[in-house]
């Protein structure tokens, strides 16, 4: 059950946002092996990210997957390291300067894109492969949202990630 569009909360959670940036871009070419970051991707809705071996699933929901730069000094602060790199998380975009759980249920722009966030990327048991014994709890509720791509386009370091009613 969804909230009233005219109650109080519903308002406020639809208001409008602040643009964000992006700062980083992964794609991983096969299962199991390390992202490379790049500094552009093309993103199509039928066949995902270019070069993301993510393209090639049925499944759309999750055909991006987003992290917030400022979640990774807390992640690092959790684990009692000095840095946590964006490609160990495993998610293709980094994003800084909005909050990426206001985005889920919202279409917005990334570059010449749009996406749709579609929940929220709970990270996996690979978490604690990456960063040993308590790295799956390290990540939990920092690890950023799914989305889906609506609109095709190229996504570039440096570009604005904007709500699809957010101001610039």
């Amino acid at each position: 059950m969804g909230l009233n569009p005219e109650s109080p909360l519903a308002r406020l959670m639809a208001a409008p946002m602040r643009a964000g940036t992006v700062t980083w871009i992964g794609v991983r070419p096969a299962r199991r092996v390390p992202l490379h970051a790049v500094d552009s991707v093309a993103a199509d809705p039928d066949s995902g990210l270019a070069g993301d071996h993510a393209r090639s699933r049925g499944q759309r929901t999750r055909q991006v997957t987003l992290v917030q730069a400022e979640h990774l000094p807390a992640i690092a602060s959790y684990l009692s390291v000095r840095d946590v790199a964006p490609e160990s998380l495993r998610r293709n975009l980094v994003v800084s300067g909005i909050n990426l759980l206001a985005l889920v249920g919202r279409r917005f722009r990334v570059g010449d894109a749009v996406l749709e966030g579609t929940g929220a990327c709970h990270p996996c048991s690979r978490m604690e492969e990456t960063f040993g014994p308590g790295g799956y709890n390290a990540v939990r509720g920092h690890g950023g949202i799914t989305a889906r791509i609506v609109g095709a386009g190229l996504i570039r370091v440096g570009d604005a990630v904007i709500a699809d009613d957010g101001v610039a």
